[in-house]
């Protein structure tokens, strides 16, 4: 669990990288980060939500290959710039965006039967497709288990059924926080 503390400096971070991003000024420095924890390899997702709860953007990355600090920033940026469901982030529209953050354990196989919604984030893979949702995605729908399995492979452009053909599935956890 992150402290209070560390959760506001990662919030700090992804805003000010996406502010910097935006910007034609010169860009402000991020803080420098010398905390241990924040300085792990982690993979992290940043959610961006408009007005509240309307989805605006969610990019991340699954592995981890560079520092939490690092990931926050990048994945940050790119939920702003790059998600290819939404036109890029204008700066008018920043100071409506909430910033949600979702550290990942590191993936783990799992059991379709052993899938447990509002715990697990799940990772589907056939056939050289990739789909991933988070933890609280099932939750935010109503979701139960063969729903949260189904639209998993679906996010991987696979037929619903894939987790029950072959499919390799994966869970992981996920500490979650936003600037709410």
């Amino acid at each position: 669990m992150y402290t209070d503390e560390q959760r506001k400096l990662l919030l700090q971070i992804a805003r000010q990288s996406i502010k910097n991003s935006l910007s034609r000024d010169a860009a402000v420095a991020l803080p420098v980060v010398t905390d241990p924890e924040l300085q792990l390899l982690r993979g992290a997702f940043v959610t961006l939500l408009y007005e509240g709860r309307q989805l605006r953007g969610c990019i991340g990355i699954i592995e981890a290959v560079a520092p939490l600090v690092e990931t926050i920033a990048h994945a940050a940026v790119s939920a702003a710039l790059r998600d290819p469901r939404f036109p890029p982030v204008s700066p008018a529209e920043l100071p409506e965006l909430t910033i949600e953050i979702s550290v990942l354990s590191p993936l783990q196989p799992i059991d379709p039967d052993d899938v447990v919604v509002g715990t697990h984030g799940l990772v589907v893979e056939q056939y050289g497709r990739r789909g991933l949702l988070l933890p609280q995605v099932p939750e935010e729908w109503g979701w139960d288990r063969i729903q949260f399995l189904e639209h998993t492979c679906m996010k991987a452009g696979l037929p619903p059924n894939a987790w029950r053909e072959g499919a390799q599935l994966f869970s992981f956890t996920a500490e979650v926080f936003s600037e709410e």
